[in-house]
This record gives C-alpha cells, sequence and structure tokens, in this order.
C-alpha cells in the first residue's frame, strides 16, 4: 500500500507454488505491460481485472526487472494521487 492505495504485493500462484508480484499499473499502460517478460491479465476470481498484473517469477529474477515493475507501480500510485487532490 502506497498513499492508501494497492500499489504492488507478492503472493504466491496455487498452481505452481511460485512467487509472483501483483502490481497495479492503471488502464493506460496496462495493454503494453502484459507483453513484458512473466506478465499476465490478474484473475483473482477468474476475470482479469483491468490495470492490475501478475509477474511470474522470469519477469523479476534480477534487480533490473524489479526495479522497473516497482518503478511502473509507483508511477501509477503518483498519478492517481495528483488526480485526487
Amino acid at each position: 500500500m502506497v498513499n492508501d492505495k494497492m500499489c504492488i504485493g507478492v503472493d504466491q500462484d496455487k498452481k505452481t507454488k511460485n512467487d509472483r508480484l501483483m502490481v497495479r499499473v492503471g488502464k493506460l499502460p496496462y495493454e503494453e505491460l502484459l507483453y513484458k517478460q512473466g506478465s499476465r491479465p490478474m484473475d483473482f476470481t477468474g476475470k482479469a481485472m483491468r490495470g492490475f498484473l501478475f509477474i511470474d517469477p522470469e519477469g523479476f529474477d534480477n534487480d533490473e526487472d524489479l526495479d522497473f515493475w516497482v518503478t511502473k507501480a509507483l508511477e501509477f500510485n503518483h498519478m492517481i494521487l495528483k488526480a485526487s487532490r
């Protein structure tokens, strides 16, 4: 949570037992970011949640990739904070 909004987190894929990131990126960059390695729609209920992504380990297994996703989540968080003021 950042600024009282979901930003980024870690959970475990029930099928693979691998850790994965949950990243809130917003609806605008969502389609583009789906093509990044390890990225897929977040679908807790079986229906994709636009603006939210799961990132599998191959998408954040090095510092550069992890930094990329943290930055994307923080950029969106900052954008919605500015919009609410």
